[in-house]
């Protein structure tokens, strides 16, 4: 229950100087509710205390100022704030930092694989950016000590740590006070949120994605051809023994299933994590269609294949369906590989888990230094880059931003600030254009 103050400020109760053992100051306020003072051990800083009823011990804080306005200022205001949570409610001797994050992270276990919650590997990265909330604030710290703005500075403070990228920085921001107001619904905080410094990032900072130029993809699909020949394909032999621990066919079968799952990734424009959790099940209606090129006098045959994504292995927790090319890229996958019930996992060599991420680490690394992209972790091209190229490539072909979305699994809004992007020859194509209005028209001259 909130306890309404009604109570006067009492300040004619101050002890002289010297009538305690250590005593040197005190004053009650709000008829003996708190008490400020100072004592000999600690010079002329005021303190605060307040006797907690449902605890059964006092609290004791510094009020850190030697000057008599400030520390009154403060001691009202914190008896304020401890009696406007009600004093049988609210832990004013509180928990950890450390402790608050346990709490929190165990509270959104319980979101995981719900509806309208989230994914394990999404609860496992909130873990990771509370990291440094732990580290900033320390991990034994009472969260009594805390104040809203003692982490404003926080994007600095972070890169002192370790350095971070910007984006990375802000959701961090936004995942610790989502933590504070799990603290403060629960009355183990006495304020709601720390106020952060804005940081303005430039438009064009929003919109970078790192992806490949059209000659390097072009180039990585060629290479693909020679890295899963099977000529270049060694078998693995443990080093210690000598015994061949995959024969030469099984490592062509497991490159042949890298090199499909980077051509799906780009036709569909999939995420890394939807696609690692696709099933065979979530595959159906394989159209053949005559694609006519705008470039070329034959017609082409493309394979059209309908994808479901399930709520609960999409990142943003709803179903989708939608069509995409490539589906011939499916069909030969499934024809290769051993394991392709509905239940299966569609890219993995055994139809229950995706490849380690150590082994994608060096598939990766073969492809890229392979197609002479050396600095490729400095460029962060990472799996990741084939869903913004494909996003990239359909964005340029003038498909409508709704239908890219519904595909994509993301908002218009975040494609048009994302991947709307003239390159200089679409610029300079459109700075020469000129019109003319005829018959009520827009013509092209």
């Amino acid at each position: 229950m909130v306890l309404v103050i009604t109570r006067v400020l009492t300040q004619s109760m101050s002890k002289t100087a010297g009538l305690g053992k250590s005593l040197t100051f005190h004053q009650s306020l709000y008829d003996g509710e708190s008490h400020i003072y100072k004592i000999k051990s600690r010079g002329d800083v005021y303190q605060f205390r307040m006797w907690i009823k449902n605890e059964g011990k006092d609290y004791r804080k510094s009020l850190k100022t030697t000057q008599y306005d400030e520390a009154f200022e403060k001691a009202k205001e914190l008896t304020k704030d401890i009696m406007a949570h009600g004093l049988s409610e609210k832990q004013v001797f509180s928990i950890t930092v450390e402790e608050l994050v346990e709490r929190y992270l165990e509270y959104r276990k319980n979101d995981i694989d719900s509806a309208t919650g989230i994914t394990r590997k999404r609860w496992m990265t909130l873990s990771s950016q509370l990291k440094y909330f732990i580290i900033l604030c320390g991990e034994k710290t009472k969260l009594s000590d805390l104040t809203h703005d003692m982490l404003y500075e926080y994007s600095n403070m972070r890169n002192e740590v370790k350095k971070g990228e910007m984006a990375t920085i802000r959701t961090e921001k936004s995942t610790i006070n989502h933590c504070i107001q799990y603290g403060f619904r629960n009355k183990l905080i006495h304020f709601e949120k720390f106020d952060f410094k804005q940081i303005i990032i430039k438009q064009e900072a929003i919109g970078k994605r790192d992806t490949f130029t059209d000659k390097e993809y072009d180039k990585l699909v060629r290479f693909m051809r020679s890295y899963t020949a099977l000529k270049n394909c060694d078998a693995l032999i443990n080093r210690s023994n000598g015994i061949v621990v995959e024969t030469k066919e099984q490592v062509q079968l497991e490159r042949l299933m890298v090199r499909d799952y980077i051509l799906a990734l780009t036709n569909s424009c999939l995420r890394v994590g939807e696609a690692n959790q696709l099933n065979w099940g979530d595959l159906s209606s394989f159209e053949r269609h005559m694609l006519e090129s705008e470039y070329e006098d034959n017609q082409k045959e493309n394979v059209l294949v309908e994808i479901r994504v399930r709520w609960e292995t999409s990142k943003v927790r709803k179903n989708r369906t939608f069509f995409c090319r490539g589906g011939q890229y499916f069909q030969r996958l499934k024809e290769r590989q051993q394991f392709t019930n509905d239940e299966d996992l569609i890219f993995s060599m055994n139809g229950k888990t995706h490849l380690h991420h150590k082994r994608r680490a060096q598939h990766w690394h073969a492809l890229m230094t392979g197609i002479g992209i050396t600095n490729y972790k400095e460029r962060k091209l990472t799996w990741y880059s084939c869903r913004h190229y494909g996003i990239t490539q359909r964005v340029i072909s003038n498909v409508d931003l709704i239908d890219i979305s519904q595909m994509a699994g993301t908002s218009v809004k975040h494609i048009e600030m994302t991947y709307l992007k003239y390159r200089k020859e679409q610029s300079r194509t459109a700075a020469l254009k000129s019109y003319k209005k005829q018959e009520g028209q827009i013509k092209h001259l």
